[in-house]
């Protein structure tokens, strides 16, 4: 009677596609920081991941941690390092003992983003301004690339009518929304990709002293030594290659009410599932 039972939920488990030893293919950890891009991309590597076999743990914490930890080799891998501006100084810290697998998306950038009904279309104005947006710039995590690039701003072009307020990426969207709900002015920090520009119409603020660089890529950076330990892992790793609107489209989901990131990430595993192939069989995403 047993062995009819284990036979039945072995079948079963081959039916849905389960791994039937979870973790029969090692251990791995990735650290990632809570914005939503890099809560898409990290779910779904662990996603990606489990179905091969692996045990898969995801941190989130600061992005200073995150750095440390890959540097350290307490995390095997991140795919939330933003290059060659955001977090060049934590690459910097770290650079003798981690790999850089090179962008998993292009065409990424930051800066001070406002709705597009403000009249005014530069950092350099702002502090004329300052009245009008309270005098605050809605910023995210203290501990964020961003924001040290913000305080740079601010003395670079003399803000000395603003003030960075420091909060959380959903704070910061949540403050967004409710002034454009008002049609009030608002300036936050900002990033691409982010579902707000799905959402609300935004522009930024052009940068004419350039201080928050240019087009920035969203890289994979690992421990040395996982090519040795985990060879196929790192080779997804190396593969794993997206492009904004496939990004932008699991965002979406990912702020649909009660959603889950790692249900929506395995929900867009099938609906990807040619894309999802080419990590695995070394064909990166154009």
């Amino acid at each position: 009677m047993w062995k009819t039972i284990i036979a039945t939920l072995f079948a079963g488990l081959l039916a849905f596609g389960t791994p039937v030893y979870a973790g029969k293919k090692g251990e791995i950890e990735l650290a990632y920081v809570e914005w939503s891009s890099e809560v898409a991309s990290t779910n779904l590597m662990k996603a990606v991941l489990e179905e091969m076999g692996y045990k898969v743990k995801i941190t989130p914490v600061s992005a200073a941690a995150m750095w440390q930890a890959v540097g350290s080799g307490d995390v095997d891998a991140i795919v939330a390092a933003w290059l060659p501006t955001t977090h060049s100084h934590y690459l910097a810290q770290v650079a003798d003992k981690v790999e850089d697998l090179g962008p998993n998306l292009v065409g990424t950038r930051i800066g001070l983003v406002v709705p597009r009904y403000v009249s005014i279309d530069s950092i350099a104005e702002l502090n004329a301004n300052a009245d009008r947006f309270g005098g605050k710039i809605i910023g995210i995590d203290p501990g964020a690339g961003l924001m040290s690039k913000t305080e740079q701003v601010i003395s670079d072009y003399n803000l000395d009518q603003l003030k960075l307020v420091e909060g959380t990426g959903p704070i910061m969207t949540a403050v967004l929304g409710d002034a454009i709900g008002r049609e009030q002015w608002v300036v936050v920090t900002g990033w691409t990709p982010h579902w707000k520009f799905a959402k609300y119409d935004l522009k930024y603020l052009v940068d004419p002293k350039g201080v928050y660089g240019g087009d920035e890529a969203i890289h994979t950076i690992v421990r040395k030594g996982l090519k040795e330990d985990l060879p196929e892992a790192y080779a997804v790793l190396d593969n794993f290659s997206w492009t904004p609107d496939q990004m932008a489209g699991l965002m979406v989901m990912n702020q649909e009410r009660r959603a889950d990131p790692y249900k929506n990430a395995k929900r867009w595993m099938k609906e990807n599932a040619d894309v999802v192939a080419g990590w695995k069989s070394g064909t990166k995403s154009e």
